[in-house]
This record gives C-alpha cells, sequence and structure tokens, in this order.
C-alpha cells in the first residue's frame, strides 16, 4: 500500500489545513475515488503513527517531557 499524497495548496505553511481544503475529498481523490483505499490507506497510517509514538514515548525522558504522557486513542 502506498502513502496517500492529498491535494494541499504549496503555500501551505502551518499545521492546519487551510478551510477551502476538504480533507476527505483529497483522500478520496488520491484513493483514486475508492473509498475502502482511502479507508484501509487512513487505518494504515494510523497504525504507522501509534507505532511511531509509542517509540517517542519509550525513549523520551520524563524531565523532557515534565510529565506528559501520550494518549494512543482520541478520548
Amino acid at each position: 500500500m502506498t502513502q496517500l499524497a492529498l491535494d494541499i495548496p504549496d503555500a501551505e505553511t502551518g499545521t492546519q489545513s487551510p478551510d477551502e481544503v476538504d480533507l476527505a475529498v483529497s483522500v478520496l481523490n488520491a484513493a483514486g475515488g475508492d473509498p475502502l483505499v482511502a479507508i484501509r490507506s487512513l487505518l494504515a497510517d494510523a497504525d504507522f503513527l501509534r507505532d511511531e509514538l509509542y517509540t517517542a514515548a519509550t525513549l523520551m525522558s520524563k524531565g523532557m517531557s515534565r510529565g506528559w504522557k501520550p494518549r494512543y486513542e482520541r478520548t
């Protein structure tokens, strides 16, 4: 499975997408319009990011994060 490439303008410099960009439409377009491909890709990305968060959390000292601990699921 390849990583999705979204249609987000190059002028974007912040961490949030501009209001005029509909990320759901961008995800579907990047998946060739196939909703199952889009969902599978998003799930794979979420799994990858959970693994990265776990790795970062285990390598990060408590002093560096000032007691912050990651949450692996939205609440």
